[in-house]
């Protein structure tokens, strides 16, 4: 397997620091408000590593955080009347319903800042002590020039940092490099006794304590978002190699952002979507599809457009889900070789190793999906054969096993073919139940009976009206939600 390593900028060899171990944290949110698709994307990008280095026989164990102290936590209390502590909860409830949805696994464990305020005061007190940070005033600084290597993981020159530096409000600080670890409180803040008088820890910090006291001082790999490539992550490998001596972590992994009109998704811009905005119209598989449809590393433009692309290839699988499902009721005794079936056996006997050749190459979840797809393409082929006999049987079952195991890998195609249109039909605002529907096509069979065809032709424009089209079959009519309707 290799990764791609933001620390050494190319492509490594995945080698954990115990072999068959493998220890990773990502950074998690800080519970202030609810989730948007940016969150949504480094929570499921994480997710799918973990679940395929388990997959390839890792023992893994996962460390995603909450950061449930902060200033937008405290300026979001303010704003709501309610205490800091009470808004982190309400937010990390929503951050659960989201991710849940989007199936979203919980990670081994899932630390809170404010669980970790004697182990962030060590850290400090020792980085102090070893002179890499100063007391002001109840404030404790990082001092970033006493670490030589800052700027590493960036790539960041300190000194062209400093010159472009403007001038900082806080002038009591040596350099305005220098970050904050812990902070004094303000009256009617949170705080919490320390060396240095009531306050509570910087951001930065939090994550090194964090991640120290679950997976120790050194672990494989550290995720999050490009995003908090600088500062965040510079700042928490510098404070924690300058306070333990020893490397951080092995390897960096980074998640691209996501556009929206070829800018930068952000807050501050106002181009942003919630999670939930976006599944009161759509389905949570199409976003988790969505978002694993492009290389994590990569920029994703979002759109409604490229999610409605999403549930068409969403559709079709499940399509072809009906289809086996189809075949494997039908019983022959019959033997009838296809030309297709020699071609057919080889692609379902090399599909596992492809995928596993994508996914080892840095999580190509993009290529790993193309690989499910190339697999129902030559699956339909091989049904529109009409193959028959026990070897079919054997393929279509071994297709299907290989769908589903790929499937549970990326954790989608999850659902029942018709657990998916029972999702459609309240997503696409299906005026019908499903009881109205099969009523209609009852009376549509009743229709064709007497040969009255001007009423069936009827049945099947109102429901196509509504966004359900009929499909007859040689065994009676069964219905699908319209795509794009």
């Amino acid at each position: 397997m290799r990764v791609y390593n933001t620390l050494t900028g190319k492509k490594e060899d995945l080698v954990p620091l115990a072999p068959g171990r493998i220890g990773m944290y990502a950074c998690g949110v800080t519970v202030y408000d609810v989730c948007h698709i940016g969150h949504a994307r480094s929570a499921i990008v994480f997710d799918v590593i973990r679940r395929y280095l388990r997959f390839r026989g890792f023992d893994v164990k996962y460390v995603r955080n909450f950061t449930d102290i902060d200033d937008k936590i405290i300026n979001r209390a303010k704003q709501e009347g309610i205490g800091w502590d009470e808004v982190a909860k309400k937010y990390t409830e929503e951050y659960y319903t989201d991710m849940d949805r989007l199936g979203v696994g919980r990670a081994d464990v899932e630390p809170k800042a404010t669980e970790h305020i004697p182990e962030i005061i060590a850290i400090v007190r020792g980085l102090v002590e070893k002179g890499y940070a100063y007391v002001i005033d109840g404030d404790v600084y990082f001092e970033v020039k006493k670490f030589s290597d800052y700027g590493k993981l960036s790539k960041r020159d300190v000194d062209d940092m400093l010159a472009g530096a403007r001038v900082e409000v806080d002038e009591r600080k040596r350099s305005p490099m220098d970050f904050a670890v812990w902070k004094s409180s303000k009256e009617g803040e949170p705080s919490w006794e320390s060396p240095w008088g009531p306050g509570r820890p910087g951001w930065h910090i939090e994550c090194s304590a964090m991640t120290m006291k679950h997976l120790g001082e050194s672990f494989d790999i550290h995720g999050g978002g490009a995003d908090l490539i600088f500062p965040h992550h510079e700042n928490e490998l510098a404070q924690s190699e300058a306070f333990t001596g020893k490397p951080f972590v092995k390897y960096w992994i980074h998640n691209g952002f996501i556009t929206i009109d070829r800018e930068k998704m952000s807050k501050s811009l106002g181009n942003f979507f919630t999670i939930k905005e976006i599944l009161g119209k759509f389905d949570p598989e199409v976003l988790r599809f969505f978002l694993l449809s492009t290389h994590y590393r990569s920029p994703i433009e979002f759109s409604d457009a490229s999610l409605r692309e999403a549930e068409l290839s969403i559709d079709r699988y499940y399509t072809t889900l009906i289809r086996i499902d189809d075949f494997l009721k039908e019983s022959s005794d019959k033997i009838k070789t296809t030309a297709e079936e020699k071609g057919f056996e080889e692609t379902l006997s090399v599909f596992i190793d492809k995928f596993k050749e994508a996914m080892d190459d840095d999580f190509n979840t993009a290529l790993a999906l193309g690989l499910i797809f190339e697999l129902i393409r030559e699956v339909n082929k091989y049904l529109d054969a009409r193959p028959s006999g026990r070897k079919a049987w054997e393929l279509i079952t071994r297709s299907s096993d290989l769908l589903s195991q790929s499937g549970n890998v990326l954790n989608i195609f999850n659902k029942k073919p018709e657990e998916w249109y029972d999702a459609l039909m309240v997503t696409k605002r299906i005026p019908f139940t499903k009881a109205d529907i099969l009523d209609r096509i009852e009376q549509r069979q009743e229709a064709r009976q007497r040969k009255d065809w001007a009423a069936a032709d009827s049945v099947r424009k109102e429901l196509e009206d509504q966004g359900i089209i009929i499909e007859d079959k040689k065994n009676g009519s069964t219905w699908k939600v319209m795509i794009g309707k």
